[in-house]
């Protein structure tokens, strides 16, 4: 399960993505935002496009790896 450089890079950068959705929510909490201020609403974007991206990313690999590992069985 290899990701290599631009996997592991992926995988860094999509995971800080998701964590500044949280900390836009925290800080739209804490100033006072209500359940529909844009600060929720951005950062469940952020939230969910960074942990979406996060889990493709390693998820995928895994997946790769499995279907390599079938067609060296398959040719072997």
């Amino acid at each position: 399960m290899r990701r290599g450089l631009y996997g592991n890079a992926t995988v860094v950068l999509s995971s800080l993505v998701a964590l500044i959705g949280i900390a836009i929510v925290v800080r739209t909490i804490a100033g006072g935002g209500g359940p529909v201020a844009q600060g929720i609403l951005i950062g469940l974007l952020f939230f969910a496009a960074g942990a979406g991206r996060a889990w493709m990313a390693w998820r995928g690999a895994s997946l790769v790896a499995r279907r390599d590992e079938g067609e060296d069985r398959a040719d072997g």
